[in-house]
């Protein structure tokens, strides 16, 4: 399960950082050099950046959530429970 996981957080994580430089920032960016203006094409102008920024926010948010719910799987099985107390 938590290989699985592991590999989902890689997956989303490379998603995430290919829709952040395709995005336009207002100096520029990659959006042309990838072919940004097709996209403007296919969608308009500004439904291919609300598309985008959108994309952006919802894989940012899966992420987040799968990097919880990793941290809750791991300590559930190895009965950890973030806490080391100090013996001497």
């Amino acid at each position: 399960m938590v290989t699985a996981l592991t590999i989902l957080i890689a997956i989303i994580s490379v998603l995430l950082m290919l829709v952040i430089l395709i995005q336009n920032p207002k100096g520029g960016g990659v959006d042309s050099t990838l072919g940004g203006q097709g996209a403007n094409q296919l969608f308009g102008a500004s439904k291919s950046t609300n598309l985008v920024e959108k994309a952006t926010w919802g894989l940012a948010i899966v992420l987040v959530v799968l990097c919880i719910l990793t941290t809750i799987v791991i300590s559930n099985t190895t009965g950890d429970t973030g806490i080391q107390l100090l013996s001497e």
